[in-house]
């Protein structure tokens, strides 16, 4: 399963992290993994484009993204936690969503 936490402070979505996988088929063909890091990687991408320096780092089967809030971060990380929620829709169990205090301000 793959897990996605949420951290927010004050209605502020300011980080993430996405770890697992869905086991939803055979590695190389996994559609959920495949949507999922497409997602996560465009997110990313969007948050540095906007101009809120993300600070991201991948591990092997991890990746976290951090902000400092401010700008559209909040907007941009709460639409990634939408898209995984159609994603859970259309395929259950494959995704773990859980919204989480912040660690930091």
């Amino acid at each position: 399963m793959i897990k996605a936490d949420f951290y927010q402070s004050d209605g502020i979505y300011r980080e993430f992290t996405i770890s697992g996988h869905a086991d939803y088929a055979e590695s190389g063909k996994d559609v959920v993994c495949a949507a999922v890091s497409s997602a996560v990687q465009l997110t990313v991408n969007l948050l540095d484009a906007l101009g809120c320096s993300p600070e991201a780092a991948a591990e092997d089967n991890l990746i976290r993204c951090r902000t400092d809030g401010g700008g559209s971060s909040s907007a941009v990380i709460m639409t990634l936690m939408s898209h995984l929620k159609a994603i859970l829709l259309e395929f259950p169990q494959t995704i773990k969503i859980t919204i989480r205090r912040c660690k930091y301000v």
